[in-house]
C-alpha cells in the first residue's frame, strides 16, 4: 500500500536554487527568537505560502491544542498546528524556502520525509535550521550565535564548527539526518537566551539570528526594526535589574564570567566553556534542555517577575 503524504501543495514556484531555512516553536525556541527571525525573513521579502505538512498525523492534541479564533463575519474557526512553507526571491545568489511550525510529538521519520520531500520538488540547494536556548548569559553582552555544520566542507565555505554532541535530540537533529540521507546539506544556527527572561520574546537573539542568517546566505536587508526593538529590550530589563539588589547581583556574575571567557579567548585563540551553570547544554544546543535555577534563592519568582515587568503586566 503506498503511504500518502501529509504534505500538501499550495503552489509550486520557480526559485534560484533556494535555501530551506527552518524553525521550529517549542524549546528550540527561546525568547520566540527562532521562530521570530524566520518569520522576520518571510516578512520582509515578501513571501507566499507555498505547501503545508498537516498537524494530524503528528500531534498529540491534547498537549498542543488547536485555536479556536472568530473570523470578520463572527464564524468561530480552528486553527491547526499545522507546518507552513513559504517561498520567496531574495537579493541574493539564492532564494528562499521559510518553513516554521511546532515540534511535532509523533512520527518524526515521516514528519522529515514530508520536509525532505518538499526540499526536493523546490530544488533546494541546503537546509538551514534556526534554534534559540536558555543559557547562563547576561543581556548585557552581545547574543553569541554557535552556527554547526556535519559536512567538513560546508563547515569551511560557512565558518561553522562540527557538532561533538552525542546523546538524546530534538526534531532539528532528526531533520539534520534525514537531510543528509536525502543528499542535502544541512547547517545549524543557535542563539543564546538569559535565563531569567526565559518567557519573554527576545528581538536581541532575533536580531543575532537574522545577521548570521544573512551572512550565511550571503543576502542583505536593514534590520532597523530589530534594532530598535532591541534598544528598547535592553533598557526594560537594564530597569528591572537596577530596582533588585538580588538580580543586579546575578546579572554581575554573569557578566564577570562572560567577560573571563572573552578574555580567555582573546589570550589563546581557543574557546573555553562557560563557567556559569547551563553552560553544557548551550555547547551542545541539539540536547533536549534540562531545568536549571538561574538563583538558588526563589528562581521562580525572579523569572515570573521579569516576564511580568517585559510583558507591561
Amino acid at each position: 500500500m503506498v503511504a500518502v503524504s501529509a504534505l500538501r501543495w499550495h503552489h509550486r514556484p520557480k526559485l534560484r536554487q533556494p535555501v530551506l531555512v527552518a524553525a521550529f516553536e517549542g524549546w528550540n525556541d527561546a525568547g520566540d527568537a527562532a521562530s521570530g527571525a524566520a518569520r522576520w525573513l518571510a516578512d520582509r521579502y515578501g513571501a507566499e505560502l507555498v505547501a503545508t505538512i498537516e498537524s494530524e498525523d503528528f500531534f498529540d492534541f491534547t498537549t498542543t491544542r488547536p485555536i479556536v479564533e472568530l473570523d470578520e463575519e463572527g464564524r468561530r474557526r480552528i486553527t491547526w498546528p499545522d507546518t507552513e512553507l513559504w517561498a520567496c526571491t531574495t537579493d541574493g545568489p539564492s532564494d528562499l524556502v521559510i518553513m516554521v511550525g511546532h515540534e511535532p510529538h509523533l512520527r518524526w521519520r515521516t514528519y522529515c520525509r514530508a520536509v525532505t520531500e518538499a526540499a526536493d520538488a523546490l530544488e533546494c540547494s541546503m537546509a538551514l535550521t534556526l534554534g534559540a536556548l536558555l543559557s547562563e548569559v547576561p543581556h548585557t553582552r552581545p547574543t553569541s550565535v554557535t552556527g554547526t555544520a556535519e559536512d567538513p566542507e560546508l563547515r569551511e565555505r560557512l565558518d561553522l564548527i562540527p557538532s561533538s554532541y552525542e546523546g538524546p535530540t530534538g526534531i532539528v537533529g532528526v531533520l539534520h539526518a534525514a537531510c543528509r540521507d536525502r543528499g542535502i546539506a544541512a547547517a545549524s544556527l543557535w542563539a543564546t537566551v538569559p535565563t531569567y527572561v526565559s518567557g519573554a520574546p527576545s528581538p536581541k537573539a532575533t536580531l543575532a539570528l537574522v545577521e548570521r542568517a544573512c551572512a550565511v546566505l550571503s543576502i542583505q536587508h536593514p534590520t532597523t526594526d530589530l534594532q530598535i526593538a532591541t534598544a528598547a529590550y535592553e533598557r526594560q530589563i537594564d530597569e528591572l535589574v537596577e530596582a533588585d539588589d538580588d538580580t543586579a547581583a546575578y546579572v554581575a556574575s554573569l557578566e564577570e564570567a562572560a567577560d573571563e571567557e572573552e578574555a580567555a579567548e582573546g589570550t589563546d585563540g581557543e574557546s573555553r566553556p562557560h563557567p556559569a551553570r547551563g553552560a553544557s547544554h548551550a555547547e551542545h544546543p541539539e540536547a533536549p534542555p534540562v531545568d536549571g535555577a538561574p538563583l538558588d534563592d526563589d528562581p521562580d519568582a525572579l523569572v515570573e517577575e521579569v516576564e511580568r515587568f517585559l510583558r507591561g503586566d
